[in-house]
């Protein structure tokens, strides 16, 4: 898959070339960082830029200089207070979870990075804070960034990849063969399921809209339904999985076009979701729920795919970290192809 392609579909003249997204010189140590807050939730309005003290490492955690960071529909939603179950209200929150940067300093148990070091990685925790100029992270929550991708585009992998991996191949058991439903194909998370898919071998069932079909068939859809003309279930035979990525459809609506030892996996931790998961234990048709975990092992695999050529992020948009808002608005609404990315230098 060529690098051509994932840059074509961008905006803000990410098309223009990778040069400009090549990080400048290294920035000088300084006291003072610049991250996006929110002091309550809200729309948009609530977030705003702000100087915070630079953070320290402790045992286990590394210092980066963040280049770039991905947004996800679970930012607009912890904002939202949606999800604040899991969130808790503890303010000021802050915002992101991939990131992609440089080593700035290591503390102390951590081994086999250095300071300079290209890195990206996934923050597990709630707390967030992708979206700054500096982050502590855990040692074992990030891997060696792919040399050959630009901080913009390895920072649109983590989460969404992570998601559609462990969602295939741990939560749904995809095999070479077996056949996979994708709704909710060209968001951050489907494009990479689609080229995932494949990897594992199976075939592709992507459901999209009829403008985005041309995109999902060329990251290596077998058959695209479009929703809008048909029902996101209409497939032509039955199939092993179906990934509920934009999570619409219920498991008791999905039964009838799983095998019979299919599963039903959903990225989205509503009550219905749990509820079937608990009733489909002792069924032949598994209800599952994807909860992402940011695994080093996982990191790796996946930055030797994207070195291979064998995925690539798909990028909506690259914006500097000052357009939170209006980054935050558009993919809100659904309709973003692929990630929306935030400079931070």
């Amino acid at each position: 898959m060529s690098e051509a392609f994932v840059t074509a579909e961008t905006t803000s003249g990410l098309a223009e070339g990778k040069e400009r997204l090549r990080p400048g010189p290294e920035p000088a140590i300084c006291t003072f960082m610049k991250v996006v807050e929110y002091q309550r939730f809200g729309d948009e309005s609530v977030l705003s830029v702000v100087e915070r003290p630079t953070p320290t490492p402790g045992r286990g955690q590394v210092l980066v200089d963040v280049f770039a960071a991905a947004l996800n529909p679970k930012d607009v939603l912890t904002r939202a207070g949606k999800l604040r179950f899991f969130s808790g209200q503890r303010f000021p929150m802050r915002v992101g979870y991939d990131w992609s940067g440089v080593v700035r300093a290591i503390g102390s148990g951590v081994e086999g990075l250095a300071a300079g070091d290209e890195v990206f990685g996934m923050i597990q925790a709630w707390a967030g804070g992708a979206v700054a100029e500096q982050v502590v992270v855990e040692a074992d929550q990030l891997a060696k960034k792919p040399a050959a991708l630009a901080h913009p585009q390895a920072a649109a992998i983590p989460l969404a990849a992570l998601t559609a991996l462990q969602a295939l191949r741990d939560e749904g058991r995809l095999e070479p063969g077996q056949r996979v439903l994708i709704n909710g194909a060209s968001g951050g998370v489907g494009t990479f399921a689609v080229q995932l898919a494949r990897l594992l071998g199976a075939h592709v069932v992507a459901v999209t809209s009829a403008r985005n079909a041309e995109l999902v068939r060329s990251l290596g859809a077998h058959e695209v339904i479009d929703y809008a003309t048909s029902r996101a279930t209409s497939v032509s035979a039955p199939v092993d999985v179906v990934f509920d990525v934009f999570g619409n459809q219920r498991f008791a609506a999905c039964r009838a076009v799983l095998t019979p030892s299919g599963t039903w996996v959903s990225t989205v931790p509503k009550l219905h979701v749990l509820a079937s998961q608990l009733g489909s234990r002792f069924s032949s048709q598994r209800a599952r729920l994807v909860l992402v975990r940011s695994r080093r092992a996982d990191l790796e695999q996946l930055a030797a795919w994207a070195s291979a050529g064998s995925i690539a992020p798909v990028i909506d948009r690259v914006v500097p970290m000052a357009d939170i808002a209006a980054a935050q608005r558009h993919l809100g609404t659904r309709r973003a192809r692929g990630k929306v990315v935030l400079t931070t230098r």
